[in-house]
């Protein structure tokens, strides 16, 4: 069973950063993809960004692009996301996830394991 814990998020102004984290407690693929997911109150979960675990090939939603970064440490199990010029419109809770395959993917009904989730709000 592979645990995930998020950490940092928390209350930004809009046009401020946040950096995201995302440990993996084991190694239980050889190779995967990990991804940011997040979700509104009364919204679905939708895909934010997702990385191969070589850490070439990354992807990202369009809402997000040219604000949001993903990267990994393969050798820490440890996804990150930096979140720059944060609007209104990104709050949400943010929930990272694995899946046990090279291939990316943007449906969260396509990842194996899931962290608990961390609330990030953007003030006006």
């Amino acid at each position: 069973q592979v645990q995930l814990v998020e950490s940092g998020g928390g209350l930004v102004q809009a046009g401020g950063s946040l950096r995201l984290s995302c440990a993996a407690s084991v190694r239980t693929f050889a190779n995967y993809a990990m991804g940011w997911f997040r979700q509104a109150p009364g919204k679905e979960r939708e895909f934010v960004a997702a990385i191969i675990w070589s850490g070439v090939r990354t992807y990202y939603a369009d809402s997000v692009k040219g604000r949001f970064t993903i990267s990994m440490d393969n050798a820490k199990i440890t996804a990150y996301l930096q979140m720059n010029s944060l609007k209104p419109e990104d709050t949400a809770v943010y929930y990272c996830a694995v899946r046990g395959s090279s291939w990316y993917s943007s449906k969260w009904n396509e990842y194996d394991y899931w962290g608990q989730g961390t609330q990030v709000t953007v003030s006006s």
